[in-house]
């Protein structure tokens, strides 16, 4: 054990952890508030049968079902236009839910916001936008700590410690960075509100193959420390080789679901998805 808990191994690779068989073999699947406490059981994170959309406008899911375990990997991939980052949306409060609920560790947040979920433990990494710009790598990495009143200095250790040239640019603008390397900011910065749901929105967008490795490796990292990790990703085939449960959205729908190995072993989910 090194003593970081971003470099143990644990979490996703426990099979007394995780599901290894995941919901069984692949199958179609027909198309500000009061948080609620309900019973527990279930999975630890799951946006059940939602239906909604942005603001007054039309429905953009349709009865999705999108769920994480402890430690576990879920991928979101689909074609363009598929609702993947409207779902990772709808499970952090994003947008409406007409109908469906949110559920954290059997706890009911549908109704709460999105900050109101960052207090519960969920932390989000959109696409774009994700660093400010115009201040430190550290500072970065402060502004992520914003709800703590404890000690966040062994916090940020181990966020160096994963990305340590993080640590080595710790004095430098933001802006200034690779895009790989603003990435890892924008992580890091996640991390350091001690989350035990991280949602990714298309993490490696942009960035070469190498780069796309490492975060890849990084987010296997984090995942072994028992925190929950939900991504949608375009490299569909990249990110379900990493991914304990694939979801292949369509419309707005659930196509497919079912563990990362076995979706990329589908032949319809290859030739319809993966090119082949």
């Amino acid at each position: 054990m090194t003593g970081n808990p971003y470099h143990d191994d644990r979490g996703n690779k426990d099979r007394s952890i995780t599901n290894p068989d995941g919901m069984g073999t692949t199958r179609p699947v027909k198309g500000g508030g009061v948080a609620v406490p309900v019973e527990k059981g279930g999975p630890f994170l799951i946006g059940d049968a939602m239906t909604g959309g942005y603001g007054m406008g039309a429905d953009i899911l349709h009865e999705c079902t999108i769920a994480v375990e402890k430690g576990q990997i879920a991928v979101i991939v689909g074609p363009n236009g598929a609702g993947k980052s409207t779902a990772m949306k709808a499970v952090f409060g994003m947008l409406n839910v007409r109908q469906g609920s949110v559920r954290l560790d059997g706890e009911d947040i549908t109704a709460l916001s999105p900050q109101a979920r960052v207090a519960k433990g969920m932390a989000f990494v959109p696409q774009t936008s994700n660093i400010f710009t115009s201040m430190t790598v550290e500072e970065n990495l402060e502004m992520g700590a914003f709800l703590r009143r404890d000690d966040i200095r062994p916090t940020m250790e181990q966020v160096y410690d994963l990305f340590p040239i993080l640590r080595d640019k710790r004095s430098q603008m933001a802006g200034e960075l690779s895009g790989g390397q603003r990435q890892q900011v924008a992580v890091g910065r996640a991390l350091m509100t001690e989350p035990q749901v991280l949602m990714l929105d298309e993490p490696t967008a942009g960035v070469s193959p190498i780069v796309m490795d490492e975060l890849f490796d990084r987010i296997i990292e984090v995942a072994r420390t028992g925190i929950s990790i939900l991504m949608v990703e375009q490299n569909a085939r990249q990110a379900l080789a990493i991914a304990d449960k694939g979801y292949v959205l369509v419309q707005g729908a659930n196509r497919y679901t079912d563990t990362g190995e076995a979706l990329l072993a589908d032949p319809d989910v290859r030739k319809s998805f993966l090119g082949g």
